[in-house]
């Protein structure tokens, strides 16, 4: 067992998910590195002062390079504005410091590239973070499709949907102001993360964005409410996906339907403990889906409970990240999804929301 100074910057909703991971990582999966909270950054002494009393951090500081190029700080985990990432991801890689990302990679397509050849160049271990993909339902999903269960791929259909702008008096905030904020750049990369890992790359795709409500309490939206693709996948398959922040009454709406040519699969976020699986096997008269409880026969959940059906939670699957991280740190080597595996979904996006502006399919390949 060795220790890994962990350096973890920001300590808002995602800073702090990820300091409770590294807290627990260790004890729930017998981690061969330990996190050690080392330092948090944040945009004041103050707030960093507060951040590092409450989540136990050795040492606090409102200058992101003082953390990077602390010796102690060993592994770095990325949780600021997407216009910050790129900055501190190519720094951390010049001194040889792993880390880990939250989505989406950098604030442009431009941001991703760099950040990718910066990581590759160093050969550094490097990870984005797409956790709703790491809930042992979809893990389980993923193990389904590759074992050939439901056949060959025809149709994928995928939604990111919540509703905390769709009151149209909820105020201007940052995430009202810039396409990276937007509902394709905050929302879209998840759903997009699951298409490409259930089904693959996709080929090519055509959308449509809009703004629902143009201006708020406060000032005038700049990004999009909700926005809409079809693609085709490089395999062949159809797919539609829907993504929306005034989807009234969706909370958690991570939702994809996969069609094959021997069965089915449906998941929901909201349900994620569950995972519905068809199987066209058998009489006609007795067919139907079947809904299956994650339990500890499921990847990554015995470490959380041994009892089928108790289930696994949001922080959860944060905590498996941490220990996706630390055991690819530990070997030397990325794990699935790295930073170039963020570039692809940036990709994605970029192609679409072109696709929208021209009103034309765009290719992949061409972003």
């Amino acid at each position: 067992m060795t220790e890994i100074g962990i350096g973890i910057l920001g300590g808002g909703y995602m800073g702090k998910a990820h300091a409770v991971a590294m807290s627990s990582v260790g004890a729930l999966f017998d981690t061969a590195l330990r996190p050690r909270l080392e330092m948090v950054c944040a945009s004041s002494p103050e707030t960093a002062e507060r951040y590092r009393k409450a989540y136990g951090f050795a040492r606090a500081t409102d200058d992101w390079r003082t953390l990077v190029e602390s010796p102690e700080v060993e592994a770095i985990v990325i949780a600021t504005p997407q216009e910050t990432h790129r900055e501190i991801a190519e720094l951390a890689f010049k001194l040889d410091k792993p880390v880990f990302c939250e989505k989406p990679l950098g604030a442009s397509l431009e941001d991703s590239a760099s950040m990718v050849a910066a990581a590759e160049a160093a050969g550094v271990v490097n990870m984005v973070g797409f956790n709703y993909i790491r809930t042992p339902a979809s893990q389980f999903a993923r193990k389904l499709i590759a074992d050939g269960e439901i056949g060959d791929i025809t149709w994928f259909r995928g939604e990111h949907t919540e509703d905390f702008y769709a009151d149209p008096e909820a105020p201007a905030t940052w995430r009202t102001s810039g396409m990276a904020n937007g509902t394709m750049g905050d929302l879209a990369p998840h759903m997009i993360n699951a298409a490409l890992a259930l089904v693959g790359p996709i080929a090519r795709t055509m959308g449509v964005y809009e703004t629902v409500h143009e201006t708020r309490p406060g000032g005038t939206v700049t990004n999009d409410d909700h926005a809409q693709m079809m693609c085709r996948f490089e395999n062949g398959a159809m797919g539609q996906m829907y993504f929306s922040r005034v989807a009234t009454g969706r909370k958690m709406g991570y939702a994809y339907e996969i069609t094959g040519t021997k069965g089915a699969i449906r998941f929901d976020q909201e349900d994620q403990n569950a995972l519905w699986l068809y199987r066209m096997k058998g009489p006609e008269a007795t067919r139907g889906f079947t809904k299956i409880l994650t339990g500890p026969a499921h990847p990554d959940y015995e470490p959380f409970c041994q009892g089928p059906g108790h289930g696994t939670g949001y922080q959860d699957q944060i905590i498996i990240e941490a220990k996706d991280f630390l055991t690819a740190i530990d070997a030397g080597k990325s794990l699935w999804p790295t930073f170039r595996d963020g570039h692809e979904v940036n990709r994605v996006i970029a192609a679409t929301l072109a696709s929208a502006d021209s009103e034309t399919w765009k290719n992949i390949n061409d972003f």
